[in-house]
């Protein structure tokens, strides 16, 4: 202790000291921001509230993987309880935050914040976590997939409130070609019930995720299980649902085989053309070169043009008008000449019996809106 320094050893003990307290220093700058965007997530502001949890991957990210599961993740589920501008974001976020977790072998903590956030009463605070859901289900093993997701998708289907029911409709999809044939029942079984809720919404919201669902079933089950469900929804008490099964009717009528389709899409469709409530018509007038196009020719030519010509001529002016913004598409399938002709390019000389079809009984109603009462279907 005792033994004296040279100059050279005390200037480098003394430039190592420096560099220590700089390193210090620079960690200390680079954390406080850090620590701010921590407490900001608690402030009383709500821009600041807001500005921080769009910031949560930096957060989580400074903190580190296990700390982002152990810590951060647990805060952002009792903070639910906030703005829906604030849960909004929140829900956005946290589909991103698979990697930020450790990967797919940690998602599995993002299920709870994201089951909360389902349950709120905003639409869109659930639409986001929904889509958060799916993709943090994406990314989980076929393990965690039967120990987590399942269930917390039979958890929202079972659940009082109907907002919870709600957002298990759209859940199914992602997680159903990955399982067992017994799990794969279950889900299908659970659907249906959402299918028959009590509440309006929930079937709507069941219709609105049919398409979906029903691309991923197999052939058999698809005709035997999902199809009366639809026909179900389409002729439902309230227009709200019925409506959705004109989306429905597209996305069928290009997943069955063409005699399927015909006995079991074409007429939903033919009811839809004339149901009591105009949304559904207008609906209607507004998928229609979808319609055409998953039906087939043959089937447009003898059993969608006679529901066209009464869209054109509908007492509402909103379903005239979108019947006409229509015409062109629905003339073009018919003739094969067009954008709507054989791959999208323009063919040939048209068929002489389609292009008289068009002349005989689309045209005379497009001669009609070019004189009608309502500037919104002349224009």
């Amino acid at each position: 202790c005792g033994v004296a320094q040279s100059p050279q050893t005390s200037r480098a003990v003394a430039d190592r000291t420096r560099g220590a307290m700089a390193t210090d220093m620079a960690d200390e700058s680079e954390l406080y921001p850090i620590a701010i965007l921590i407490d900001e997530l608690k402030n009383e502001d709500i821009q600041l509230r807001l500005n921080s949890i769009r910031r949560l991957s930096t957060i989580a990210t400074a903190l580190g993987h296990e700390r982002t599961r152990c810590e951060l993740v647990p805060f952002l589920n009792e903070s639910i309880d906030d703005e829906d501008e604030v849960l909004l974001a929140m829900a956005e976020e946290l589909g991103k935050f698979v990697p930020h977790v450790g990967g797919a072998q940690h998602a599995t903590c993002l299920i709870q914040p994201l089951e909360t956030l389902c349950t709120v009463e905003e639409t869109s605070v659930r639409e986001r976590a929904v889509d958060s859901l799916n993709q943090v289900a994406s990314a989980l093993s076929t393990e965690h997939l039967l120990a987590h997701f399942v269930p917390l998708v039979k958890r929202l289907a079972t659940a009082d409130w109907f907002t919870s029911r709600i957002s298990a409709c759209s859940l199914f999809t992602v997680a159903y070609p990955r399982l067992s044939a017994p799990t794969r029942t279950e889900l299908r079984s659970t659907f249906r019930q959402l299918c028959r809720d009590d509440t309006p919404m929930v079937r709507r919201a069941a219709s609105s995720a049919l398409g979906a669902f029903a691309a991923v079933l197999e052939k058999d089950v698809l005709k035997t299980e999902l199809m009366p469900l639809f026909v179900s929804l389409s002729s439902d008490e309230q227009d709200s649902v019925r409506l959705l099964a004109v989306e429905n009717c597209v996305a069928l009528g290009r997943l069955l085989p063409p005699e399927d389709a015909l006995s079991a899409v074409l007429p939903a469709t033919r009811s839809a053309a004339t149901d009591k409530s105009w949304r559904v018509r207008y609906v209607v007038a507004e998928q229609f070169v979808e319609l055409c196009d998953a039906l087939g020719a043959q089937v447009t030519q003898a059993e969608l043009v006679p529901a066209f010509v009464k869209l054109l001529r509908d007492h509402e002016p909103e379903v005239r008008t979108a019947a006409a913004f229509k015409a062109t598409g629905v003339c073009e399938r018919l003739t094969g000449v067009g954008k709507g002709g054989p791959d999208g390019a323009a063919a040939g000389p048209a068929d002489s019996p389609r292009l008289q079809l068009v002349l005989d009984q689309v045209m005379p109603c497009v001669q009609e809106l070019c004189r009608d009462g309502s500037h919104h279907v002349r224009a």
